[in-house]
């Protein structure tokens, strides 16, 4: 048994390793591009109704970004970890991009010859709206990592050791689940013609996956400031999941509110932390 629980946390770190690599760098950088032209492909076929598929301009664009964000989806297992605040910021980071995919998605219902008038101005409503969110959630990670204080809720290096490899099951799970998706997703495009949009369905996961870390997180901790914080960054997450199904302009203002939340719970757990620490001294 021992031996079994050795061999899969060793299977995490050589995954962990192989990610972080330039040559895995090199290979995501290379799907981004074949998607790419993949989908320029694709447009030009359906624009000539060579195919019958329909898509907008930017298809391309989309098709690029969603690798890229299927990537970062699975670097966000191996962040997982290491910190939970920085997997909540990878989350954050993850909805900054799709942000500013779906910016892309709306400019192709505009046609390449823009006749301005009332109608045309509303329908830029969206684009503008999902391209400020993106740059004001870019703006909230930003002080969110500087804002991080990053301290350990265990006693003894031997309990800190027991609880990451308790993180790395958990990571492994997660990975195979979202490599899983993927494969599916990818069988189920090229064979059918229809691309889905299943980022609902990983943020959907890492709820669960959050809520479970946060109970782990008690066998070591049952500190209320500690069990706040963890609970918060949950509820972030679930929020998250909710500006990406919610209709136009709330999606954004859900987004930058679970930023501008999770910035507030990290300065008020830094604030009452320092004065723990001063009394305490």
């Amino acid at each position: 048994m021992q031996n079994l629980i050795q061999n899969w946390i060793l299977f995490y770190d050589k995954c962990e390793d192989k990610w972080h690599s330039i040559q895995a760098s090199k290979l995501i950088s290379n799907l981004v591009v074949l998607f790419f032209l993949v989908g320029i492909i694709v447009t030009l076929l359906s624009h000539y109704q060579i195919i019958d598929l329909r898509v907008g301009k930017f298809f391309a664009i989309e098709l690029a970004f969603s690798i890229l964000l299927i990537s970062e989806i699975l670097g966000l297992v191996f962040i997982l970890t290491h910190s939970v605040a920085d997997s909540v910021g990878k989350q954050f980071e993850i909805v900054s991009l799709i942000l500013l995919r779906d910016a892309f998605k709306e400019m192709g219902h505009l046609p390449l010859d823009v006749k301005w008038n009332t109608d045309t101005l509303l329908e830029l409503l969206p684009l503008l709206t999902d391209a400020l969110g993106a740059v004001f959630v870019f703006l909230i990670i930003g002080l969110f990592y500087r804002s991080q204080r990053h301290v350990k809720i265990t006693s003894s290096p031997q309990q800190q050791l027991r609880f990451i490899m308790l993180k790395k099951s958990v990571a492994n799970v997660l990975l195979l689940v979202f490599i899983s998706i993927c494969v599916y997703d990818l069988m189920d495009f090229f064979f059918t013609n229809r691309y889905h949009n299943t980022f609902n369905v990983y943020y959907t996961i890492l709820i669960f996956t959050d809520i479970l870390i946060l109970i782990i997180s008690l066998r070591y901790s049952n500190l209320y400031i500690h069990l706040f914080r963890y609970s918060s960054f949950a509820l972030a997450t679930v929020i998250l999941r909710l500006s990406l199904s919610a209709p136009k302009f709330y999606n954004v203002l859900l987004s930058v509110s679970a930023g501008l939340f999770v910035l507030l719970v990290t300065n008020v757990y830094n604030l009452l932390n320092k004065n723990e620490a001063v009394n305490k001294g």
